[in-house]
């Protein structure tokens, strides 16, 4: 590799970790959760935690579309871009990570950040994952997914994405269509996140916009200052440092894979660092900094067998699910969504309802225990 790249390179990959090292600490400070909040809509009909979801999806959304119509990047351009809609790797995938992430008391980037904080449950959660998620990309679990889910599919004729659609059907250039499309749907939940008054207190506005503010940063920094029109090696469009090779954006189940991966074969060559890994570390750093700073650090255990063996259950269903769906809740329910992907829509909703069972499950194992 020669200089310039080298040097592109470690660009890129210190720009990815103060991105993911500013959603660490966002979470750390506001709370933000997914699976929270599913929990609080589903027991305490409380949407507060719903509308930082919406609020963050939002800013992802409508500032994907002004990167698209910018002519910075287009949905067909990322690790989202397919011409096959694999709507039931989507559901199944996504319904199984988000009655996973009920178990293991949070989503995987929540997961990494009590990490940060002391939280060794989730130390072991998020090791458990990562082991789940390689094997299902590249293990006994990858062989299953190939071979069951993965061959539904609709062949769509192009990208399986809102705006592409939209172009396709009425003959609008895709910059004019993601921002038709991004623009319309973006600020109809901007709308809906907004209109509760407690959702625009300045904590709320902080979790939504920070996380979604992080998520764009990502695209920004993978599809833009990583881009390369033509590699000087291969000739070839390229994305810098990113493990798809395309524009990558904040995800969390296969790049916690690729970081044990990475640390068990620290020695050999072949391995390098990729966004998705350093996008871990960042996580774990500014989450383990506003804890300091906050007099939050502390250690914590698992209380029992009981609540190992859940821990653990829902770790495996979280690493299999979110490779399946191609994205954990950030993954696919902000990053994806910013793209209109319709395998992220899909998704989405599935890791809702996988949450909502998973909840009303953990509801009636107190109620038995009782």
């Amino acid at each position: 590799m020669t200089a310039e790249l080298l040097s592109l390179q470690h660009l890129v990959l210190f720009l990815a970790f103060l991105a993911s090292l500013a959603f660490g600490a966002v979470v750390q400070a506001t709370g933000f959760c997914t699976m929270g909040a599913v929990a609080d809509a589903v027991t305490l009909r409380d949407f507060t935690r719903g509308r930082q979801w919406a609020l963050a999806a939002a800013t992802a959304m409508l500032g994907f579309a002004a990167l698209a119509f910018l002519g910075i990047l287009t949905a067909p351009q990322t690790l989202y871009a397919s011409t096959r809609w694999l709507w039931l790797s989507a559901l199944a995938g996504g319904a199984v990570f988000g009655f996973g992430m009920v178990l293991s008391s949070g989503c995987v980037s929540k997961t990494l950040v009590r990490a940060g904080a002391g939280n060794l449950k989730s130390l072991v959660v998020s090791v458990v994952t990562g082991i789940a998620a390689f094997a299902t990309l590249r293990g006994i679990t990858a062989v299953l997914r190939v071979a069951t889910v993965d061959r539904v599919a609709v062949e769509t004729g192009g990208n399986t994405d809102l705006a592409t659609l939209l172009a396709r059907g009425s003959g609008m250039s895709l910059a004019v269509a993601a921002l038709v499309a991004g623009g319309v749907l973006g600020l109809a939940l901007l709308a809906w996140s907004l209109a509760a008054k407690e959702s625009r207190r300045p904590l709320n506005l902080l979790a939504g916009l920070g996380v979604g503010g992080s998520v764009l940063a990502m695209w920004w920094i993978t599809g833009h200052v990583g881009h390369l029109a033509e590699h000087p090696q291969t000739l070839e469009e390229a994305w810098i440092a990113t493990s798809s090779t395309r524009a990558e954006g904040l995800s969390f189940v296969a790049p916690t894979g690729y970081a044990l991966d990475w640390l068990l074969y620290f020695s050999d060559a072949n391995k390098r660092l990729t966004v998705g890994i350093v996008s871990v570390v960042g996580v774990l750093a500014g989450s383990a900094l506003v804890a300091l700073a906050r007099g939050r650090f502390r250690w914590e255990g698992f209380a029992g067998t009981g609540d190992l063996g859940h821990h653990l259950a829902g770790a495996v269903l979280m690493g299999v699910g979110g490779v399946t769906a191609l994205g954990c809740s950030i993954g696919q329910g902000v990053t994806g969504l910013s793209t209109l992907s319709l395998g992220s829509l899909a998704a989405t909703l599935a890791m809702v309802a996988g949450a909502v069972a998973g909840v009303r499950y953990q509801a009636w194992r107190i109620e038995r225990d009782a």
